[in-house]
């Protein structure tokens, strides 16, 4: 049997509690954290806190990508991109690359700031 911390309580509210605009800027969040865990576990030469930091990375970006809506230009742009960087994730985790690791986590935070901004621009504009 598993014991809830008060900090697993704490984020399972907050994911709860969320719109899907927060959902999304957690997402990305969560995607910069498993990149920056999966760099420290290469140079740490961990192998396999490497691949499993690598692959929640993926699934996330897996997620992104299959919960695109359909229609949007942007929504085919962000589609491609994401492919790419699931792409990258596994020649990462194949060659334990920090070159693409780095690559991926620069476009991360990229996205995340953008669509943090996006979020703010909206919110300025609601009536």
């Amino acid at each position: 049997m598993s014991v809830i911390t008060p900090y697993q309580h704490y984020l399972d509210n907050a994911i709860l509690g969320a719109d899907p605009e927060q959902l999304t800027l957690m997402l990305y969040n969560s995607v910069i954290k498993f990149i920056g865990q999966a760099l420290h576990a290469v140079e740490k030469k961990d192998v396999a806190a490497t691949h499993n930091a690598i692959v929640r990375a993926q699934d996330i970006v897996s997620h992104l990508a299959a919960t695109l809506k359909e229609g949007y230009t942007v929504s085919a742009g962000l589609l491609e991109l994401y492919h790419y960087l699931g792409r990258r994730l596994v020649e990462a985790n194949i060659h334990k690359d920090t070159t693409a690791l780095t690559e991926v986590l620069g476009i991360a935070e990229e996205l995340r700031d953008t669509w943090f901004q996006a979020m703010q621009q909206a919110r300025r504009e609601k009536p």
